[in-house]
């Protein structure tokens, strides 16, 4: 069995590129972990989402305990057996679902009650209860149990919530179970805070986990914000443990999270835009819905190699769509999570390459364009 461990292999200026190793499989970072909220990349089959490259996904602890329920979900062998995925499994600790759920949860110094958005039933949640939960899913990567503080908030409600999280950190590693090759991380919180994040950093760090999250962003503060965020929290944190920014985000925040220094990210984005019909390209964002793709026989983007791509036009993506046929937003689901692999592929050859600032810069500049005229050949 593989140890959990992370090589930092390059730098070029503060972005990275390194090797988790899990029992499950390596990690090439960065990374993007496509979302598989209740145990499936939705519209999406376990081996068209490792076909566009990704190695490791993301499950969802709230979703999970609901339906069908975390004890079975043990008994049937975990997420990754259930769901027929072999490679590692993240989940997260449940805490920003809970969190979301505003007058249907109760927070107190110990935990979370909640009632269930499904069916009203009550609920409760703690750092080893939610640890716990995870263990039963055999989540290669466990979250710690936080609350994710709101945004805005005062600075002294963020000082609260971010010490009550440091607090709810130490019991779920507590809690944690270790076992080879399966890790822990803790999240950093402190909203926009300076002071409240390296607080939060320092706090984590002195309770020891195998990696760390930065949570609390990408939650209405905008993208400078976020991005001056990383700035202050990034240089404090280990250089040889992998830095997750949590729920983030659309491809400028992950080029940009990226040259500030972070290795993973996860996101809904690029499923749930295919499913709304938005296909993410080199040159920025389509709607396959417009009236201007219905005649159009060329590929959404001409350098994917994905099936949307290379075996369909965007005249038929738009027919299914406009048909409400279901392989139309499978397809446009698949080339969305590929346009989002080959991004993360063409950062690790850049910092490599030590050419990454050259390909943020070209990066912009093609997003700029726009999409293709349609009256091109």
């Amino acid at each position: 069995m593989t140890a959990f461990s992370y090589d930092l292999l390059s730098t070029d200026g503060t972005a990275r590129r390194g090797r988790l190793h899990t029992a499950w499989g390596v990690v090439e970072t960065p990374v993007f972990m496509p979302v598989g909220t209740a145990a499936t990349v939705k519209g999406m089959m376990p081996e068209s989402v490792k076909s566009t490259g990704a190695s490791i996904i993301l499950a969802n602890t709230y979703h999970l305990m609901l339906r069908p329920g975390a004890e079975r979900v043990g008994r049937l062998g975990g997420v990754r057996k259930m769901m027929g995925w072999d490679g590692p499994l993240l989940t997260d600790s449940g805490g920003f679902q809970v969190m979301s759920l505003g007058p249907l949860r109760k927070l107190d110094e110990d935990g979370v009650t909640f009632k269930s958005h499904l069916d009203g039933s009550k609920h409760r949640l703690t750092p080893e209860r939610s640890t716990e939960i995870q263990h039963l899913l055999d989540a290669t990567i466990t979250m710690a149990f936080d609350e994710c503080t709101p945004f805005p908030a005062e600075k002294t409600v963020a000082a609260d919530s971010m010490r009550l999280s440091m607090r709810w950190a130490k019991r779920s590693r507590d809690a944690f179970v270790p076992r080879e090759g399966y890790g822990q991380f803790g999240i950093v919180q402190g909203s926009v805070f300076a002071d409240l994040r390296a607080e939060s950093v320092a706090a984590l760090g002195d309770i020891g986990f195998e990696g760390y999250a930065i949570g609390g962003l990408a939650v209405g503060e905008g993208q400078e914000a976020m991005f001056e965020a990383l700035e202050f929290t990034t240089p404090l944190m280990q250089t040889d443990k992998p830095r997750y920014l949590m729920g983030v985000g659309k491809p400028s925040d992950l080029v940009g999270g990226v040259a500030r220094g972070v290795d993973m990210f996860d996101c809904v984005l690029p499923t749930r835009s295919g499913r709304t019909g938005q296909g993410f390209t080199r040159r920025g964002p389509i709607n396959i819905k417009n009236a201007r793709h219905a005649e159009d026989n060329r590929p959404i983007d001409e350098a994917c190699s994905c099936p949307a791509c290379s075996r369909f036009s965007r005249a038929y993506l738009h027919h299914l769509f406009k048909a409400d046929e279901v392989q139309g937003l499978m397809l446009l689901s698949w080339h969305n999570i590929q346009y989002y692999q080959d991004l993360m592929a063409d950062m690790r050859a850049a910092i490599e390459a030590g050419t990454f600032a050259q390909f943020e810069k070209n990066f912009h500049a093609m997003q700029s364009l726009g999409d293709i005229d349609p009256l091109d050949p």
